[in-house]
């Protein structure tokens, strides 16, 4: 059982050394005071902005300037690839067939990170 996330939700990857945004557009017909979120709201820099820098060793970025500095983690920009949607979302509130996004909810980076939310947006919505 989560909170239901909306737009401006706070996010953090694993391997992100800065906080991010969650941005949703209000395609989804559901707006309370903010666009609400679905699982399927994981389009890198449409719905989730970058985490800073990158610290995971999968990253072809970091593996070349690691290489560069002698074997030194060399953190590189981050680009998020997430690599299915966030889960497990809510099994009860569906806005246009698709679950919603709840604050437990979890996405996985191709680069091996593990996206979260911080805060969900809100507090007053408290979903299944």
């Amino acid at each position: 059982m989560g909170i239901q996330v909306c737009t401006g939700a706070v996010m953090m990857c694993s391997f992100g050394m800065a906080p991010s945004v969650l941005d949703v557009e209000p395609i989804s017909g559901v707006i309370v005071t903010t666009p609400a979120a679905t699982i399927i709201d994981m389009v890198p820099f449409l719905n989730i902005e970058p985490f800073g820098m990158c610290m995971s060793e999968m990253n072809p970025e970091v593996i070349v300037a690691t290489a560069a500095a002698l074997g030194v983690l060399t953190p590189m920009p981050c680009i998020p690839i997430p690599v299915a949607p966030w889960a497990p979302g809510s099994p009860t509130v569906l806005f246009g067939g698709i679950p919603a996004l709840t604050d437990d909810s979890i996405c996985e980076c191709m680069w091996g990170g593990i996206m979260t939310i911080d805060d969900p947006g809100q507090f007053e919505v408290e979903v299944e």
